[in-house]
């Protein structure tokens, strides 16, 4: 019988095994530990999953702020309250002075209109405003509390908050007429 020679080690193995690198080995063989979100579960329901960026994620919460909001429906009521303006102003002109001529100059006819125009732009917009407002209050009060979703309480919230609403547009109105 002959006896077993053990073959040469590798230089490379030794100092592998002397250094104890089989953590080393692990984490790059199977990825870094760290975990970055655990507690994320994405669904995957269509297409690829992608990871909001931190600008993405600012610009989502600039556009979901309460200002933002109010001011874009101030805008959007602005234009939405010009073109009404604009329709109902060409439906019934106003004729003024009853005395005057019965035909009115197309300068006339369009200062009617401007001014049409522009309160019904301007009382959009702070419908549009003080609504967007009352209604963001409403929504980040309701999200601190412990309500459910739903409900008498919630149902009881929402009808005070557009009660307020319309007592300060009720108000805003009486005022600007007196």
């Amino acid at each position: 019988m002959t006896e077993y020679i053990k073959p040469p080690a590798d230089p490379d193995l030794i100092r592998f095994t002397e250094k104890n690198d089989y953590d080393a080995l692990a984490k790059y063989l199977v990825g870094n530990n760290y975990r970055y979100r655990e507690n994320i579960i994405i669904p995957r329901i269509l297409g690829p999953v992608v990871i909001k960026t931190n600008e993405e994620k600012m610009i989502e919460a600039t556009v979901e702020s309460c200002p933002f909001k109010s001011l874009t429906s101030c805008i959007i009521g602005y234009g939405l309250g010009a073109a009404v303006g604009l329709f109902t102003s060409s439906l019934m002109p106003n004729v003024t002075d009853p005395m005057a001529q019965q035909n009115q100059t197309a300068k006339e006819i369009l200062r009617e209109m401007k001014g049409s125009m522009l309160s019904y732009a301007k009382n959009f917009a702070i419908l549009g405003a003080v609504f967007s407002g009352v209604e963001c209050c409403i929504e980040s009060a309701r999200g601190k509390s412990d309500w459910k979703n739903g409900g008498l309480k919630a149902g009881l919230f929402g009808a005070a908050g557009f009660a307020a609403f319309s007592t300060v547009i009720d108000y805003y109105m009486h005022q600007r007429g007196s």
